[in-house]
C-alpha cells in the first residue's frame, strides 16, 4: 500500500461509510495476523460486515421486533428441552469455549472465523427454523435466543467493540458490555452427539439446495423426495422432518453411505486430477496419473488415493459421485459423510403447490409495504390467470393461515401487477387491515 498512489480506501471513508467495527473485523480477520499478505479494499471489507456483522444484528433485531410485538420481556434460561434450543446452546457453549482459547493464545483471525461461522448458524439455521415458535410467543425460544445473544455478544465484545456494545444494551439494558466478564460457557448444557448431528443435517440441507439452484428449481417449489447418504445413518434419522421442512421435499430417506448403496442409485465415483496442485511434483508424469484416473485404475487408502504408481494426497485430486444417464431426474451432491441425492421430477400436484408459496411470499411482502404489523389480521382478494386460479383455490386454507387473511376471494382474471407465481404465472394482490 502507498500512501502517494492512495491505492487504498480512505480511513476516514470507511468510518463514516461502514463503521470503525468494519475496519477493525477487517483487520482482525485477516491472515496479515499469521504472516500473510492482504490487500486492503472496499470490498473486502464490506464482505466482513456481510459475514459477521449483519448476522448478528439481525438476529438482534429479529429477536427485539418478535420480543416487543409479543409484550415479552425474556430472561436468562438454559432449560429448554427443545431440539432446536438443546443445539444452539450446545454450540454456544462450544464457540465461546474455542474463541477463549483462540484469543489465549492471540489468535483473532481464528476467534474471528469461528464467530462468523456461529452468526451464519444462529440466524440463517437456528432462528429461521424457529421463526413460527417466535411468532406463537414460545417462551423458551425467546428465552433461549436471549441468553445466547447475551452471552455470545460478551464473547463478541474484543472483537467488534462498537456494534456488540450497542446490540448488548440494547438487549439487557445494561451499562456496558465491556464492563462485563467473559462468559462461562459451563453455563450452557453440552451434547457433541447432537451438534455432530445437527452439523450433518446442515451440511445435508446446504448441498441440496445447492443443487436445487443448479436445477433451477426455486426453493418454495415442494419435490418429493430426498435421499441422504452419511456413515452413521441411525443417529440422523431422527432428523428427517426437520431436513423435509428445510428443503421443502416430501420425504427423506436416511441410508449408510456405502459403495452398495451408491450403486444401487446408480451412482458412480469420478475422480478428477487436480493437475495445478500436483505437476509441480509429479512434472510430466501428470498426464499419465489423469489418464489413468480416467480409466478409473484408482484406489482410496484414507486420505492418500493410489494412482498407478503415484500417491495423491488431499488437494491433489477430487472424488465425485457422477449419476448414470439412466438416472434422468435426479441430482447428486457429495458431503464430508457420503452423499444426497435429490429427486428434481416436478409434478402437476408439486407445481400447484409451488405456486402457491410463491403467492403467499408475495401477499406478505404486500402487507409488509403496507406497514401492516406481523399479527395484524387482513381482508384478501387474488386475481390469478386461469392456472394459477386453480392452484390457488386448491391450496386456499393454506394461503389463507400463512397470511392471516380472515376472508380470501380467488377470481380468474388479468392480473394487473407482474407478480410472478410458478413459471409462467402471475397474481394481483388486494388486502386490508380487518
Amino acid at each position: 500500500m502507498s500512501k502517494s498512489l492512495r491505492n487504498y480506501p480512505d480511513v476516514n471513508e470507511v468510518f463514516d461509510r461502514d463503521g470503525s467495527d468494519a475496519m477493525r473485523w477487517f483487520l482482525m480477520s485477516s491472515p496479515i495476523l499469521r504472516g500473510g499478505n492482504i490487500a486492503v479494499t472496499e470490498q473486502g471489507i464490506r464482505e466482513g460486515v456481510r459475514q459477521a456483522l449483519l448476522p448478528l444484528w439481525n438476529s438482534y433485531y429479529f429477536f427485539a421486533l418478535y420480543a416487543n410485538a409479543a409484550g415479552y420481556e425474556a430472561s436468562p434460561s438454559h432449560a429448554s428441552t427443545q431440539l432446536l434450543d438443546r443445539y444452539i446452546m450446545a454450540k454456544s457453549a462450544e464457540v465461546i469455549e474455542l474463541m477463549q482459547d483462540d484469543l489465549d493464545n492471540f489468535d483473532s483471525f481464528q476467534a474471528s472465523a469461528r464467530l462468523r461461522d456461529f452468526a451464519e448458524v444462529l440466524t440463517n439455521w437456528y432462528i429461521r427454523r424457529s421463526r413460527d415458535r417466535f411468532w406463537e410467543g414460545d417462551k423458551d425460544a425467546f428465552d433461549t435466543l436471549y441468553t445466547v445473544l447475551e452471552a455470545v455478544l460478551r464473547a463478541a465484545a474484543p472483537l467488534i467493540p462498537i456494534v456488540s456494545e450497542e446490540m448488548w444494551r440494547g438487549l439487557t439494558g445494561g451499562r456496558s458490555v465491556h464492563l462485563t466478564s467473559w462468559p462461562d460457557a459451563g453455563e450452557f448444557p453440552k451434547d457433541s452427539e447432537l451438534v455432530r448431528d445437527m452439523d450433518a443435517i446442515r451440511e445435508a440441507a446446504s448441498v441440496a439446495l445447492s443443487l436445487r439452484k443448479a436445477a433451477g428449481l426455486r426453493v418454495r417449489l415442494p419435490l418429493s423426495e430426498l435421499t441422504v447418504a452419511v456413515t452413521e445413518p441411525e443417529s440422523l434419522r431422527a432428523y428427517s422432518d426437520l431436513l423435509a421442512d428445510e428443503l421443502n421435499v416430501k420425504q427423506v430417506t436416511v441410508v449408510a453411505a456405502t459403495e452398495d448403496v451408491a450403486s444401487s442409485f446408480g451412482l458412480t465415483k469420478s475422480l478428477v486430477v487436480n493437475a495445478r496442485a500436483l505437476g509441480p511434483r509429479l512434472g510430466g508424469a501428470v498426464q499419465e496419473v489423469i489418464k489413468l484416473a480416467k480409466a478409473g485404475e484408482w484406489k482410496l487408502e484414507g486420505e492418500q488415493l493410489i494412482v498407478g504408481e503415484h500417491t495423491l494426497v488431499a488437494g491433489e485430486y477430487e472424488i465425485s459421485m457422477v449419476a448414470s444417464d439412466d438416472s434422468e431426474g435426479s441430482s447428486v451432491g457429495i458431503t464430508s459423510q457420503g452423499f444426497v441425492l435429490l429427486n428434481t421430477i416436478v409434478t402437476k400436484e408439486l407445481a400447484n403447490e409451488g405456486i402457491a408459496r410463491d403467492a403467499v411470499r408475495h401477499i406478505q411482502q404486500a402487507r409488509k409495504d403496507a406497514g401492516l404489523d406481523v399479527s395484524d389480521r387482513i381482508s384478501l382478494k387474488l386475481v390469478a390467470d386461469s392456472e394459477s386460479q386453480l392452484a390457488l383455490s386448491e391450496h386456499r386454507d393454506f394461503v389463507a393461515k400463512e397470511t392471516l387473511a380472515e376472508s380470501l376471494e380467488i377470481l380468474s382474471g388479468e392480473p394487473g401487477a407482474e407478480l410472478s407465481v410458478g413459471e409462467n404465472g402471475a397474481i394481483e394482490i388486494e388486502l386490508a387491515k380487518k
